[in-house]
């Protein structure tokens, strides 16, 4: 009966759990963008070359999503 109303549930609202997705995974990018951030600076004390190139390039690409989504769909997300 449990998996018949989660079902039913979902299915009826599927836009709003589409909603509430985007909004978590935009909130969960956001602060791993942040958390590379700190390692390319943690990077850059300890000399580490690879170290400050992946962590860079994390944060440029999750900072860049977070950013885009902010500014297309606004915060929170709202989907059309």
């Amino acid at each position: 009966i449990g998996g018949i109303l989660f079902a039913t549930f979902f299915f009826i609202n599927v836009e709003r759990s589409a909603y509430i997705m985007s909004w978590i995974l935009m909130i969960i990018f956001g602060i791993l963008a942040i958390i590379c951030v700190v390692g390319t600076f943690q990077g850059i004390k300890q000399k580490n070359i690879l170290s400050i190139g992946f962590h860079f390039a994390g944060a440029a690409i999750l900072g860049w999503f977070v950013i885009m989504t902010v500014l297309n769909s606004g915060y929170p997300p709202v989907h059309h």
